[in-house]
């Protein structure tokens, strides 16, 4: 990938872990935005992702902290830290340093997933990371599907824009996956920092069929750069979860997750084979976008044939509210300007 001119480190919500990797009494180390980082859980089971570093005198907290209770304690001097970033404990003195903080982050945990909040500015959160079941307010839940397939791929050479702009990228869809037909987009509102795409499309049929005849499509909700939820409709239920994170500022760990739904078969064992094969394949065609991204060149202005023009502009615009660095400004200043409009 040729490094774009676009920051790696956006705001926004962004996947750091899967929730079952970091057990009571675990400490996770990562790197994320080219800052290295712990993720802990106390004995309450609360999670608490902070920088790595002690603030005494810079040991490593995630070779070999420990966590006891509700802190985590330093493997050097013994210094302990609460989920809130503060010293509540020297071992050796009668009161704890009130004067330095380790820097934490907001973190949420849903469908299986560790989330934070990353800000340069330190602003507090402004929108949700979209739940894959709950957002689309059809009332269904994890219970009604077979347990998530993922894919995590380390340290890809790709940026988070480049995903979420497939989203609106129709004609990609025939060449790269081998629809028979090129979907039509029905829904394209980038007016909030949740947006929201949906399209038409089938797998199935050829390239005779006309998609006004076509029952099926995709609804996609985008929580901001970091996290993509889909649902399919008309075809064979499925959910999906994309979650791009900037490790540095060449690099991104991607995780993609897939829910299939459940339905009445008198063989059960047949049914989740058929749900698990139809997983892999939806983690494949992932796959192959994956291939392109690693290589692309961000193309700025790109040389748009006509029909791609309102979409690729729209989520440009819209991307810009989370870059800090003058692409867009900040994106708590672009959201409110957007507010007062």
């Amino acid at each position: 990938m040729a490094k774009p001119p676009l920051s790696m480190k956006p705001t926004g919500w962004f996947q750091v872990a899967w929730s079952a990797e970091i057990g009571v009494g675990d400490v996770h180390k990562m790197k994320y935005f080219d800052t290295e980082m712990v993720a802990w859980r106390a004995e309450s089971g609360e999670l608490t992702v902070m920088n790595a570093y002690c603030e005494h005198l810079g040991a490593h907290l995630g070779y070999g902290g420990t966590v006891v209770g509700e802190v985590l304690q330093c493997p050097f001097h013994g210094w302990q830290w609460s989920a809130e970033g503060r010293n509540v404990c020297i071992p050796y003195q009668d009161r704890p340093n009130r004067g330095r903080r380790m820097r934490t982050y907001p973190v949420v945990e849903r469908n299986e997933s560790v989330y934070i909040w990353h800000d340069i500015d330190r602003r507090e959160p402004y929108f949700d990371v979209p739940d894959v079941f709950a957002a689309f307010g059809d009332g269904s839940g994890v219970d009604g599907y077979y347990p998530q397939q993922r894919l995590y791929r380390e340290h890809l050479e790709l940026h988070p824009q480049y995903v979420l702009e497939n989203g609106v990228d129709f004609a990609h869809f025939k060449y790269v996956h081998n629809t028979p037909i090129v979907p039509i987009f029905t829904r394209h509102d980038f007016g909030e920092p949740v947006s929201f795409v949906d399209f038409t499309i089938t797998f199935e049929g050829d390239d005779g069929q006309r998609i006004e005849d076509v029952n099926s499509g995709v609804e996609a909700i985008n929580g901001g750069l970091g996290i993509a939820v889909t649902k399919s409709w008309g075809m064979i239920d499925n959910r999906t979860i994309s979650a791009i994170t900037p490790v540095d500022e060449f690099t991104s760990d991607v995780r993609f997750m897939v829910y299939i739904g459940r339905t009445p078969h008198k063989d059960q064992a047949r049914a989740a084979a058929k749900a698990d094969e139809f997983g892999r394949e939806v983690i494949r065609q992932f796959e192959q976008d994956i291939e392109i991204w690693r290589h692309q060149r961000y193309s700025d202005p790109p040389a748009l044939a006509t029909d791609e023009y309102e979409g690729f502009t729209a989520i440009r615009q819209w991307a810009k509210q989370f870059y800090p660095d003058g692409i867009g400004g900040s994106a708590a200043d672009v959201y409110a300007a957007t507010q007062k409009g």
